[in-house]
């Protein structure tokens, strides 16, 4: 294993640096090798997944009385950091973090037989969840979505439509869908609803989408025939949907900040080991400015997204306004990430592109973490509204 520059564990309180201990306890046993395979065979690192729900960390930020943990958003930064800084990236990140916070929704909105049937299950690790918002023709306008739920007559609901890169699709057995509830286009944002749906074969089709990486797990393809859903899995109330929505989104952009610097982290480490021990021109080439101070400059930006993100988290789980800094940790935190990845690929050269020394992984990875789950101009767009000025879309 590549040594790490420092151990990371600065700024963080005694219960957090447990946290990140336990956490890089358990992935040390999944080395670099691991995920390489992972991700060059299109494998969902089943042996890793459940190694961390052995240890109830799948379950950090679900309330205790539902097996949980009962940590907050800033916890789950640690473990989510943890974990892509070993190596695992988002092979290993996106394995588990829609168990960490995508059911918040659930957690906050559902009723009381939808938590305590499906949140114990997703803390013990045997409940996979995907996440269904975008569509084909509405990607960030979310209110374009035409997948439609429609009542049964019977309490229930059909829904019926079409759903693309939704994650871990093919190992779950729900999904936390968004569906038009209201008919009329007009509605836009107040006709959709929130559901926590099966993935039953009979009605759902489901294809991976071949794509540059992460492909341990898979973003999927997914049309719904007349899915039938009980009234009981409507999350909230009916129409809230996209509200309801929204709680999920601020943790996210928390906890996938922390996950693109993790990502830039171990590139680094790769990095200035690579440097120092590489000797050119008689000199190891980590002497030559040229290649030292853009690995410094990625390490400033890292430790500066760090700061933004764990702040955007304290303010999470104070209960305070985040919108504008958490969306700033993941836009700071992406640049940041591609920005000292892209600098350790050049830094190894011709390495960098080999697969042998794990880099290009991570750059491809870094890459994705300015397109998903929102794109950097869309990051923009919203802070310059919070400036107040007037919106173009």
């Amino acid at each position: 294993m590549t040594p790490m520059i420092d151990d990371g564990f600065d700024g963080l309180t005694e219960d957090q640096r447990l946290i990140a201990d336990g956490v890089r306890k358990v992935c040390a046993s999944f080395d670099d090798d691991y995920w390489a395979k992972c991700d060059r065979e299109h494998q969902f690192p089943q042996e890793f997944y459940a190694r961390m729900a052995e240890g109830g960390w799948l379950g950090i930020a679900i309330p205790k009385e539902y097996g949980g943990g009962g940590q907050g958003i800033s916890e789950a930064a640690v473990m989510m950091r943890e974990i892509a800084r070993s190596g695992a990236a988002m092979n290993g990140c996106s394995a588990l973090h829609l168990t960490v916070f995508g059911l918040n929704p659930v957690v906050r909105f559902g009723n009381e037989r939808l938590k305590s049937e499906f949140l114990p299950r997703a803390v013990a690790g045997d409940l996979h969840v995907a996440f269904g918002v975008t569509e084909p023709d509405a990607g960030t306008d979310t209110s374009r979505i035409t997948t439609r739920a429609e009542q049964d007559g019977k309490g229930g609901w059909k829904i019926t439509g079409r759903k693309i890169w939704t994650t871990k699709a093919l190992e779950s057995e729900v999904v936390l869908l968004i569906a038009r509830t209201n008919p009329d286009s007009s509605a836009g944002l107040r006709g959709l609803s929130l559901f926590l749906a099966d993935l039953d074969p009979d009605y759902v089709d489901i294809r991976p989408i071949p794509k540059l990486g992460r492909n341990a797990v898979a973003s999927c393809e997914v049309a719904y025939d007349a899915l039938a859903v009980p009234g009981w899995r409507l999350v909230g109330n009916e129409g809230e949907g996209f509200k309801q929505l929204l709680h999920g989104l601020n943790p996210e952009r928390v906890l996938l900040a922390h996950e693109s610097i993790g990502i830039g982290e171990v590139a680094l480490d790769r990095a200035v080991a690579y440097a120092k021990e590489r000797v050119v021109f008689d000199h190891p080439i980590g002497s030559y400015q040229a290649i030292s101070h853009p690995l410094a400059l990625g390490r400033m930006r890292l430790k500066a997204a760090l700061m933004v993100a764990r702040d955007a988290g304290r303010r999470y789980d104070a209960g305070l306004e985040c919108g504008e800094v958490a969306n700033t940790a993941k836009y700071l935190a992406a640049e940041a990430a591609f920005f000292t990845a892209d600098r350790a690929m050049q830094t190894l050269g011709g390495m960098g592109y080999a697969t042998e020394y794990h880099v290009e992984r991570y750059w491809r990875e870094a890459r994705l973490m300015s397109i998903a789950p929102v794109t950097q101009e869309m990051v923009l767009n919203y802070v310059a509204h919070v400036m107040g000025l007037p919106r173009g879309y």
